[in-house]
């Protein structure tokens, strides 16, 4: 899936994390964005958003860790469970916007 697709809806909360995620693996970058989105993707998946497979040796939980730990030091913490909040109320929001439509 590109970030163009139509897959994702706009303007939801965390919608541009999963946007650039969605970019970032589809031109084979394992950035924060990326790894953010390989964590959320079963549950993406199930909300009907195209998500590529990436295998590591490593759980993507860990990689986004220590790769903000890499650059963020102390603060990796803090902006990893930020990042996890904000992929899961575009989750959630979804989810709402999904049982509308219903």
């Amino acid at each position: 899936m590109s970030a163009n697709d139509s897959d994702v809806p706009a303007a939801l909360p965390g919608e541009d994390l999963v946007q650039q995620g969605l970019a970032d693996l589809a031109e084979d970058r394992t950035t924060d964005f990326a790894l953010l989105v390989l964590i959320a993707a079963p549950r993406l998946k199930r909300l009907g958003i195209r998500v590529p497979e990436r295998r590591s040796t490593q759980s993507h939980e860990h990689q986004l860790y220590d790769q903000l730990e890499e650059r963020l030091g102390l603060a990796a913490h803090s902006y990893y469970n930020s990042l996890i909040r904000r992929i899961v109320s575009y989750a959630h929001a979804l989810e709402r916007e999904q049982a509308k439509e219903l």
